[in-house]
């Protein structure tokens, strides 16, 4: 028995109400008392920006997201800590041709170098075009330099978006989202003769959807003797943005539209029992020990048609008896979960706004403030406390090294004023246009392992678009290392 399954196993006991709970999201019992700390487990987001892609590379992950103005990266040796790292500024560019809108960056190595694909424009939407960058050593965190602009033949002045690399039979084939005579952003395949060549025209695949508009962020699983080609469909903004799939035999060309087998339906869309709307823009990787497949994806916690709110999430997929990927239902914001395994751990802990916590930590509150479970699969074990009362605080207790501060932001919400350790305030404005649940509102400095206080004072003030001033208080997150 390895290590990490006898701490599991140890572990089990203590952990599994905690985990059965947070997995559907539904209340404790309000008498039950504080849980242990569970080995192995995390909450999502790992992000808070939209259209993630991920890997593990020698024990750590990786992460990107569409930052807009830059490609930044995130690294850390657990997934559960992937919110508590610090990114990197891995390419900024001074061309003006392609230094604006710079979204879903993706990473992938060939041979000893990384290969870094993404798109942007100059400032205007339709004049997006395709990317990629060469790193300058064995490390997908680069230093990268600029290698190519990538351009199939017949959509050379096209809009393009959303690269990724299908690699069948021996051979790279770029896979994007484009014009072509389907959708304005329809899934495009073409042959590459190496890792920034693309060597031939670009075919477009009729691929279903259940809308019109969209077919986009075409990624890849290969198991059981067949190419997986899963992709987003709808407008991103809205609820019922969803993950459709088709498939390809091991020898088949890709370029034969013919050749990709539909399945019908969506395969990962949303749900509304579990606060979870427009899940999609996705991409696959391994456990660090490679025996478990994961999807990393965008989502909102609002059925509200907004391209605002979209976080990073990762769960676990399996496999059906029929050798096709299973992607399961999206899990809650905040549904614990185990690690991969080979994660190390992340050496986090919960601590929810009624006191309980899976750690080392408390909250107490001072003033009158409400409290109850009307804000359901919107909060973390569905229930908040919240107050307009300025002066009233809440102070949440933990030992650890930092803390990160979650909760719904809504059209009524006011400014806060946090503190750590009785220094000096920081103002924070839990407004929003409109309302969502489960955000990440603080992420504190990092501080010297050991026992630290972070207090949230109600102003009683709001900015000019809000109605009220009330401050939520749900989740907070506390990282130990």
């Amino acid at each position: 028995m390895s290590p990490r399954t006898a701490r599991r196993r140890a572990a089990l006991l203590t952990a599994l109400f905690a985990v059965l709970w947070g997995l559907i999201s539904g209340p404790p019992a309000a008498t039950a008392a504080p849980h242990t700390a569970a080995a192995g487990t995390f909450r999502n987001p790992l992000n808070t920006g939209p259209d993630p892609f991920l890997t593990t590379w020698n024990g750590t992950y990786y992460l990107t997201t569409t930052q807009g103005d830059s490609i930044r990266m995130w690294r850390s040796s657990s997934l559960g800590t992937l919110l508590d790292a610090d990114p990197i500024t891995v390419w900024t560019d001074t061309d003006g041709s392609r230094n604006q809108h710079i979204w879903a960056p993706e990473f992938y190595r060939f041979g000893n170098r990384w290969y870094l694909y993404y798109t942007a424009d100059d400032g205007v939407d339709d004049h997006h075009r395709l990317y990629v960058l060469e790193s300058d050593r064995d490390d997908p965190a680069g230093p990268y330099h600029f290698k190519s602009r990538l351009t199939p033949p017949n959509h050379a002045a096209d809009f393009a978006i959303d690269p990724g690399i299908l690699e069948h039979d021996g051979r790279l084939y770029l896979a994007y989202s484009g014009i072509n005579q389907y959708q304005h952003n329809g899934l495009n395949i073409a042959p590459m003769s190496n890792p920034y060549t693309v060597s031939g025209n670009a075919v477009a695949i009729n691929a279903a959807g259940g809308c019109p508009e969209v077919r986009e962020g075409p990624e890849f699983l290969y198991r059981n003797g067949r190419t997986w080609m899963t992709y987003s469909t709808c407008d991103t903004g809205k609820p019922d943005y969803q993950v459709w799939m088709m498939s390809l035999p091991s020898t088949a060309d890709p370029l034969v539209p013919g050749n990709w087998t539909q399945r019908s339906g969506a395969v990962f869309s949303r749900a509304d029992d579990h606060g979870v709307y427009g899940p999609g823009h996705h991409a696959f990787f391994r456990s660090p020990d490679g025996k478990e497949d994961w999807i990393v994806y965008h989502a909102k916690t609002t059925s509200v048609n907004t391209y605002s709110n979209r976080t990073t999430r990762a769960q676990k997929i399996t496999w059906n008896a029929d050798g096709s990927p299973n992607l399961g239902r999206p899990l809650a914001m905040g549904a614990t979960q185990d690690l991969p395994s080979g994660d190390p751990g992340a050496g986090t802990y919960w601590i929810n706004d009624d006191g309980r916590s899976s750690g080392d930590g408390s909250v107490s509150y001072t003033g009158t403030w409400n409290s109850g479970t009307g804000c359901a699969t919107q909060c973390f074990w569905s229930d908040d406390h919240w107050s307009d009362r300025a002066g009233n605080t809440a102070t949440f207790s933990f030992t650890g090294t930092r803390i990160a501060l979650l909760s719904v932001r809504d059209t009524g919400n006011g400014i806060a004023a946090l503190s750590i350790d009785g220094g000096p305030e920081q103002r924070v404005d839990f407004y929003g246009a409109i309302r969502t649940g489960e955000n990440l509102q603080y992420l504190s400095p990092r501080l010297p392992s050991g026992r630290h206080t972070l207090r949230i004072r109600v102003t009683g003030e709001h900015n000019a678009q809000s109605g009220a001033s009330f401050v939520s208080v749900d989740r907070a997150e506390v990282y130990t290392r």
